[in-house]
């Protein structure tokens, strides 16, 4: 349980004369209340009050699990056979009366339950987003969270060794996948942060495919983009490596993205944007004349999702903080040829940035 973000927020619902905040999404639900869940089709909801103590809500098959988490609060849980809406109003009235404004995470809570809410709570306005408050909590990681982080990004460096070991001629990209999950749940890993990438050759040209029965054969690229979860946060790393001699080609598109990687990673620091740090590393690509080669955004935010708030992308003129933490992940992907990606996620320090993954990023030629 996140008690200082817990207090965070109901400092500012208190500061902005907001009652309540009804939290819907199972990954902010755990990172405020330190309990994980995934309730399927059942409901899941915390709500934080700014002047009592907040309460989670979980199906009834769940209750049990929760209060012998780290959750300090009321958990209230439903049966299979309840209406959970007309629970959670009660449990709102008798603890809150009916409150003149729920904020809602407008991005996650659907129209459907929305509407069952409004009609049971007819005095009450929905109107306020709580996502904005969310993703600016979770920008700035305390030094704890960066701990595990960096914990997550070791692990990261485990799977790396396992998969190039793992690499051999006819090996396929699906056997060379399961190795590494295997690996790791014997080491102690429960759950990857993301469904684990191993691209061969032109199959790495797709940069979110999905590992299949493409076999490995000598002299071309292999991409590996993976990473876990550890104690409720998660790592994201990429790295390329060559299975025996690399082409020219293969080696010139290596290069590049090194340096637009390297580039990049080496200009963070507090004051910056976020689109400075995206345009450094496009730069680099541009100039080389593969810019249209490299089709996403430079990177995205890490904690206890893969994914968060921000982007750094063109546009985004955030200004880059100590305590941030994102991926920088360039890429140039040439279809039916060749892709390669370099990607680290780091910790903004007073005067630069950290690594949580370890593992080189020279062209490493696996030779068998």
């Amino acid at each position: 349980m996140n008690l200082v973000k817990i207090e965070e927020l109901k400092s500012w619902l208190k500061s902005h004369d907001i009652p309540l905040a009804y939290i819907s999404n199972p990954d902010h639900i755990a990172y405020y209340s330190g309990y994980k869940s995934d309730p399927h089709e059942r409901v899941l909801a915390l709500f934080i009050s700014a002047n009592s103590d907040p309460f989670l809500f979980t199906p009834a098959l769940e209750v049990e699990t929760a209060k012998n988490s780290n959750w300090q609060f009321d958990v209230l849980g439903y049966a299979d056979n309840e209406n959970p809406w007309q629970l959670i109003v009660a449990a709102i009235k008798a603890r809150y009366d009916e409150p003149k404004q729920i904020a809602i995470e407008k991005n996650h809570l659907t129209v459907d339950r929305l509407e069952i809410l409004r009609s049971l709570l007819l005095h009450t306005d929905f109107n306020f987003d709580l996502t904005p408050i969310i993703q600016q909590s979770q920008l700035r990681k305390t030094a704890g969270e960066i701990k595990l982080l960096q914990e997550a990004g070791a692990w990261a460096d485990e799977a790396f060794k396992i998969g190039f070991a793992a690499i051999r001629a006819n090996a396929s990209e699906a056997e060379i996948t399961a190795e590494i999950e295997y690996q790791l749940k014997r080491g102690g890993v429960s759950q990857m942060s993301f469904d684990t990438i191993v691209l061969a050759g032109d199959n790495a040209a797709n940069p979110h495919g999905a590992p299949g029965e493409r076999k490995i054969i000598p002299n071309e690229l292999v991409l590996f983009d993976l990473g876990v979860v550890w104690k409720g946060y998660c790592s994201d790393a990429t790295r390329t490596v060559a299975f025996e001699k690399p082409t020219a080609l293969q080696e010139k598109i290596y290069q590049i993205v090194l340096e637009a990687q390297l580039a990049a990673q080496n200009f963070v620091r507090p004051g910056v944007t976020a689109a400075q740090i995206d345009k450094v590393a496009r730069d680099v690509i541009e100039k080389a004349g593969y810019g249209k080669y490299f089709n996403h955004r430079l990177g995205h935010g890490i904690g206890t999702t893969v994914h968060e708030f921000p982007s750094l992308v063109e546009g985004n003129n955030l200004v880059i903080e100590e305590g941030m933490c994102f991926s920088i992940e360039p890429g140039i992907y040439l279809p039916g040829e060749v892709g390669v990606r370099i990607e680290d996620c780091i910790y903004v320090t007073q005067d630069g940035c950290k690594p949580f993954t370890k593992t080189p990023k020279e062209l490493q030629i696996i030779t068998k």
